[in-house]
């Protein structure tokens, strides 16, 4: 069994696009604009005003990697972008809406959120308002960002949902969980970039889209605010951030995995590897498990066992519950933490 689940972790890896760096991506995301009637000219005309107040404190980021995306002023000379934006450069060159440039140096970064923060040379640089409560559904969402290198692009929208994770993203990246849905426009180069309520405050850094080769249409996604400042304190104090931690490496159910494994389960995130010493070791999860409940919450994906992890503590102790020779069974994990 090691040996076959060792291939099925590599089959199953699904990719998708995140809209970062980098020219070399290509241009997608959906349409987010207003539609052009004269029912919707009196609201639009207040973006003009909002956007007018808020888009000095966006930035573009330039790498030496010829990489491009954006980022947001979080103290007067401090700025929040992706870690995927920065990835291991130190220093990067960001220019401002009045055209000016600037030096600054990567301070921190954290992969798990996918979050940067950044010494700014310039300082006295404009904070927005930061809203840490959730939007609701249906609400107004502004993405301000620089999307293929146009700087200060707007796209708007609505906030399209919550808590929404990227199916198959877990292969990839452990950040694409727990994001705020809209269909405003997000494109390479506007990650990092703000995506603001009606009001101008910002409710999200802008992460991720996915393009319409995929089927999609104006699905994107950002980090909602509770997070983005949660974890940049963390940064900003001692330059890591602390996560929940259970020391597993999870593969998704497919179908074809369930044939090959015998496993009568239909829904859940497969065990393919526990490290030593590990809460999950001490729990007694092993290889070929299958992770069906973790709290409150019902797993069906690698992705919603993620999330659930994420609004958990360490030290806390959550029952789970698993299926292991197609018999499920019970056991309480005491969460562990590990550095971002």
């Amino acid at each position: 069994m090691p040996s076959r689940l060792s291939v099925l972790a590599v089959a199953t890896a699904v990719l998708f696009v995140a809209g970062c760096t980098g020219g070399q991506q290509d241009p997608s995301g959906g349409q987010g604009g207003e539609p052009a009637n004269s029912a919707q000219a009196p609201e639009n005309s207040g973006y003009a005003d909002l956007v007018e107040r808020v888009e000095p404190s966006v930035v573009t980021v330039r790498t030496p990697a010829d990489g491009i995306g954006s980022g947001v002023v979080l103290r007067d000379n401090i700025v929040v972008t992706n870690q995927h934006v920065v990835t291991d450069q130190r220093q990067v060159t960001l220019t401002y809406a009045d055209g000016t440039e600037s030096g600054a140096t990567v301070l921190a970064t954290d992969r798990i959120t996918d979050l940067a923060v950044l010494r700014t040379e310039r300082g006295d640089l404009p904070v927005p308002e930061f809203r840490k409560q959730l939007p609701r559904p249906g609400e107004r969402a502004i993405a301000i960002g620089s999307p293929l290198g146009f700087e200060n692009s707007v796209t708007a929208g609505i906030v399209s949902g919550l808590h929404r994770e990227i199916p198959g993203s877990a292969a990839q990246s452990r950040s694409l969980v727990d994001l705020i849905q809209t269909d405003a426009s997000i494109s390479p180069g506007n990650s990092g970039g703000a995506l603001l309520d009606a009001e101008g405050r910002v409710i999200g850094i802008n992460e991720a889209y996915i393009p319409p080769s995929a089927g999609a249409v104006s699905l994107g996604f950002a980090i909602p605010t509770s997070t983005v400042l949660d974890t940049t304190a963390e940064l900003l104090e001692d330059g890591t951030a602390t996560h929940p931690y259970l020391g597993l490496s999870l593969g998704r159910l497919t179908e074809s995995i369930r044939q090959q494994l015998g496993i009568q389960t239909e829904e859940g995130a497969l065990v393919l590897g526990v490290e030593q010493g590990s809460p999950a070791e001490e729990a007694g999860l092993r290889r070929g498990d299958v992770l069906v409940r973790f709290g409150d919450t019902r797993i069906s994906s690698v992705e919603e066992l993620l999330t659930a992890l994420r609004r958990t503590e360490p030290g806390q102790r959550v029952p789970v519950e698993y299926v292991r020779d197609n018999q499920r069974q019970q056991a309480t994990i005491t969460i562990g933490s590990r550095e971002g």
